[in-house]
This record gives C-alpha cells, sequence and structure tokens, in this order.
C-alpha cells in the first residue's frame, strides 16, 4: 500500500500541467508511518467538537430563557467551529485512513475559502461577544435598547459580510496563478500560501494580501476586544459588593477563555509558520491541525461548564429526551 503510494505520488510529481486538474495532499511528511494512530485522537476530537457544538445549539434553540443575544452569538460561534473542523478533518482523516491524497483544484480552493473565512469569522464573532459584555456590564439600564434584535441581525450580518469580503479575492488570487512545477501539496489540507507557493510565478501580491489583510483585521479586533475587557474589568472593580464582582467576573470567565483558546494557538501557529525556519515541517502540521479541531472541541466544553444557564439548559434537553424515549416505548 505504502509503495502504492508512494508511486502515485511520483506520477503527480512528474507532472508539468498549467491548471493541474488535482493536488496532492501529502497528509504530515515525515510521519506517514504514524498516520493511523495520529488518525485516533484526531477523530475522537473531531466528533467531540461536532457533537459538542450541536448539543450547544439545540439548547439555545429550544431553550426560551437562553434566547438573548449573547446566546444567539455563541450559536454562530459553534456554526463556525463545526464548519472549520468540517472544511479540514474528514479530508485528513481519508488521507490517513484510506490514502486518498488527491483533491480537485476546485476543492482545494474551496477549501482554503472556507478555512480562512471562519478564522476571519470567529474573531469578528469573539468581537460581537465582547462588545455583548460590555454593554451588559458597563452600560445594563441600557442593554435592552442597545442590542436589540434588529441591531443583533445586523451585527450578524455584518460579521458575515466582513468575512466573506476579505476572503473572497483569495479565489481569484488563486485562479490566476499557473501551476507548472509541482502539485503535490505538503499538508492535510489546503491552505492559501502553501497552495500559492506551488505556481511557477510571482506571488507577492497572494503573500502580502494573504498575511497582511486577514491579519490586519483580526489584530484590529484583538485592540477592540482588548479595550473592551479593560472597560469591563474596570466597571466590575468599581461594583460596590463582592458578590456583585464575582459574578460579573464569572459571565466573562467563559468567554475569555475561549478567547484565549482561539487566538493563542491562531498567532502561534501563524508566527511558527512564517517565522520559525528551524521548526520541522511536521511540527507546523501537526499545529495546524490541532488548531482546527482542539478550541472547535473545548468552546461548548467551556461554556457548558462555566455558564449555569446553559448546564440548565442541557441537563433539561436531555431530560426531555429521555422523557420521549420513555413514552415511545410500547407497554
Amino acid at each position: 500500500m505504502i509503495g502504492r503510494t508512494l508511486k502515485c505520488i511520483m506520477t503527480h510529481a512528474n507532472l508539468t500541467i498549467f491548471h493541474p486538474a488535482v493536488f496532492a495532499l501529502l497528509g504530515i511528511p515525515g510521519l506517514e508511518a504514524h498516520h493511523i494512530w495520529l488518525s485516533i485522537p484526531l477523530c475522537l476530537m473531531y466528533i467531540t467538537a461536532v457533537l459538542g457544538n450541536s448539543i450547544l445549539i439545540m439548547v439555545i434553540i429550544t431553550e426560551r430563557n437562553l434566547h438573548e443575544p449573547m446566546y444567539f452569538f455563541l450559536s454562530m460561534l459553534a456554526i463556525t467551529d463545526i464548519l472549520l473542523s468540517t472544511t479540514t478533518v474528514p479530508k485528513a482523516l481519508a488521507i490517513f485512513w484510506l490514502h486518498a491524497h488527491d483533491i480537485a483544484f476546485d476543492a482545494c480552493v474551496t477549501q482554503v475559502f472556507f478555512v480562512h473565512m471562519m478564522f476571519v469569522g470567529e474573531s469578528a464573532i469573539l468581537l460581537a461577544m465582547a462588545f455583548d459584555r460590555f454593554v451588559a456590564i458597563c452600560a445594563p439600564l441600557h442593554y435592552t435598547t442597545v442590542l436589540t434584535w434588529p441591531i443583533v441581525g445586523r451585527i450578524a450580518l455584518a460579521i458575515v459580510t466582513r468575512s466573506f469580503c476579505i476572503i473572497f479575492p483569495v479565489i481569484f488570487l488563486l485562479k490566476r496563478l499557473p501551476f507548472c512545477r509541482t502539485n503535490i501539496i505538503p499538508h492535510s489540507y489546503c491552505e492559501h500560501i502553501g497552495v500559492a507557493r506551488l505556481a511557477c510565478s510571482d506571488i507577492t501580491i497572494n503573500i502580502w494580501y494573504g498575511f497582511s489583510v486577514p491579519i490586519v483585521m483580526v489584530i484590529l479586533d484583538v485592540i477592540l476586544i482588548t479595550v473592551s475587557y479593560s472597560l469591563i474589568l474596570r466597571a466590575v472593580f468599581h461594583l460596590p459588593s463582592q458578590d456583585a464582582r464575582h459574578k460579573a467576573l464569572s459571565t466573562c470567565g467563559s468567554h475569555l477563555c475561549v478567547i484565549l483558546m482561539f487566538y493563542v494557538p491562531s498567532f502561534f501557529t501563524l508566527l511558527t509558520h512564517r517565522f520559525g525556519h528551524n521548526i520541522p515541517l511536521h511540527v507546523h502540521i501537526l499545529l495546524a491541525n490541532l488548531y482546527v479541531v482542539v478550541p472547535p472541541m473545548l468552546n461548548p466544553i467551556v461554556y457548558g461548564v462555566k455558564t449555569k444557564q446553559i448546564r440548565e439548559g442541557v441537563a433539561h434537553w436531555f431530560f426531555d429526551i429521555k422523557a420521549w424515549c420513555c413514552a415511545s416505548l410500547p407497554g
């Protein structure tokens, strides 16, 4: 099987074409012998991420006391997490289990689009959630007038529109490139610069746009989130009672954990990929795979553990399912 895979990859390497019909994803170069073992935790984390976020969405939809702007943004975050992991992990598992290395050119570009759009979109959702907490704690009397459902809908539309407009040009930046060197991608999924580097023409605009525009927008989100939480903390420590301070901090604790889980690995992965030239390639690829599955897996767990309303909603939802199953049994 390994011999056939290597022969197939060598065949791909000998092709010299303008636009390849397919690319060949290698998985994790250098760790081919461990693909099966690596696939087990990756698959378990993916299943946990999809189930956890799906349950979170269903609970938010079915529980009327969770029909608030904060939980609406949380459901958007859960949908984004499902899309991010589903865009990448199933193909990686197909490579590890079935040696399905080929991916069509258009499918590869589509994967690039969704991976980067989900990254930019999740950053914007975290900013919206920070704004929600800022209004709730710093201006609680105006919360219902500031964050009305029409305004929340406009914020959601702005998040999707901004993410789409930032990443959509990447499709044309890749489509314009001639690929005449190789069609082998040393990765388990397609990403913008990794695909662009296979081209036999100048990719300066790809590098500048792909690195600067999305990153500048994400850094702007980080700055605004930092400002929001600085004002939140200042307001919290000016509250008269310790119980009020504890309650305010607990409502923000889960969100702060999710923010750290998203930005710390993403910036670490980005910086090591950009400047960590002495780090082995397989370490870069492992980090990239963990990034698209670990935060989506942990986010619903963090909110389930730290948010009382969600814990109660999940318990109530499972109780309703159990009651319905018992009522459906004959006799």
